[in-house]
């Protein structure tokens, strides 16, 4: 098989995932509605709802790397297809939940799905590089922006709809088959690294960078590709960063529908739809950016900062959700000329563990700074947390930004040894 007929095959194959993709997190979110409402009725405790959603934020950090080692050692198309089936009874184990004596069944299976998901996105997301061709990378994160924002609308809405009008249990099988109809879809994808083409497969390039790097380690590569590049310093600086501050975000949505605004669960609701709303805006406008990705990931965080401050400041709830869409489509923005740059500057077989790696760490520090959110606001009033919040944000950008500016002229003399990079991969 030629290259132009795996690289045809390949942005077909994006499709697919692209899918899969929204099936999975459709069902998922009607799952999180369901058990979330479910463990609310049977303890009436906040304590316990705070517990199921630490659990999913937990397995990132020990099996998060573990699927970023496995993606660059296996087929990725068997690890999703497998990840996906081995999480069908863990979704349908929920059924079995009837009283409070049951609910240790509901926080190991929620566990456990948070370990299928920790496994299954660093490879997923590795996999895109491979199935997209390299000048429509922006356009295919573009996507994932907007299927993040179908999901938070259609599965955020919908699921509480399923969940109300015919009961929990309907929900939990929805989303065990969604794993199922996401590992049929995922099956019929041809990954170029199993096409049996020399020059673009796993193998290939294994063989490229393993023994012609001059005999350096995984990690000395990794290192040397590190110091080599101005971008992914900023691009780790942003995960780091930005993810010990956007807990504060994360909660305080809830917050300020609840007890600022006093809107109930619809505020939340409407909130989260605005989010949505915004996200699925940033795929026509990601798509469009021509020029230094870079500056429009900065520029996006900086923005966000600045509206947060705003959103701090207003009195009124329709601005607010006016505002929670400008937010969330300057993050799309962000978010798709961050991830082109992240593919772009790591070589194919280094990405599923780069992809795991950052997940745990960022996943990780997301949960903490979640947790220590919860504890300011016993101390500190909403409006002042969130202020403080957007001049963070808009402070990691100005930082990040002046690094970027001051080390890019000295990042001529620090290059990684081109033979780290496959042919017509991006620096």
């Amino acid at each position: 098989m030629n290259l132009t007929m795996i690289r045809s095959a390949g942005q077909n194959g994006y499709y697919r995932l692209f899918a899969a993709g929204l099936i999975n997190g459709i069902g998922a979110r009607f799952s999180q509605v369901a058990m979330l409402s479910l463990v609310l009725k049977l303890t009436g405790s906040g304590m316990a709802v705070g517990l199921s959603l630490g659990l999913s934020l937990l397995p990132n950090l020990l099996f998060a790397p573990l699927g970023g080692f496995l993606g660059g050692r296996l087929s990725r198309r068997r690890i999703l297809i497998a990840t996906d089936l081995a999480r069908v009874p863990f979704a349908l184990s929920f059924l079995l939940v009837d009283g409070k004596g049951m609910l240790w069944l509901l926080y190991a299976g929620s566990f456990m799905l948070a370990v299928g998901e920790a496994v299954y996105a660093p490879v997923r997301k590795s996999a895109i590089p491979l199935l997209a061709r390299p000048g429509t990378l922006q356009r295919v994160n573009a996507m994932e922006q907007l299927m993040t924002g179908c999901v938070l609308v259609l599965g955020a809405l919908t699921g509480g709809l399923v969940s109300y009008w015919f009961g929990p249990d309907t929900a939990f099988v929805l989303n065990a088959l969604s794993f199922l109809g996401a590992a049929v879809i995922i099956s019929g994808i041809s990954f170029p690294e199993e096409a049996g083409d020399d020059d673009s497969t796993e193998s290939g390039l294994r063989q490229a960078s393993g023994s012609g790097t001059g005999g350096l380690t995984r990690r000395k590569g990794l290192t040397a590709l590190l110091a080599g590049s101005v971008v992914l310093q900023v691009l780790i600086g942003y995960e780091i960063m930005v993810s010990m501050v956007s807990g504060l975000d994360n909660v305080l949505i809830s917050v300020y529908a609840i007890e600022v605004f006093h809107k109930g669960d619809a505020g939340v609701g409407a909130f989260y739809a605005s989010l949505g709303a915004g996200l699925t805006l940033s795929f026509w406008a990601s798509r469009r950016l021509k020029g230094n990705l870079l500056a429009a990931a900065l520029g996006g965080l900086l923005i966000e900062g600045l509206v947060l401050a705003g959103i701090s400041m207003s009195g009124s709830f329709i601005a607010v959700c006016g505002l929670y869409v400008l937010l969330s489509l300057a993050s799309g923005i962000s978010n798709a000329s961050l991830d082109t740059l992240l593919m772009r500057e790591t070589p194919a077989r280094w990405q599923p563990s780069v992809f795991g790696t950052l997940a745990a760490g960022g996943n990780t520090l997301l949960g903490l700074s979640m947790l220590l959110a919860g504890w300011l606001l016993e101390r500190v009033e909403p409006r002042t947390l969130g202020f403080t919040g957007g001049v963070c944000f808009a402070g990691i950008a100005l930082f990040l930004g002046a690094y970027a500016w001051i080390r890019s002229g000295k990042s001529r003399k620090l290059k990684a040894p081109p033979e780290l990079y496959r042919p017509g991969q991006h620096r």
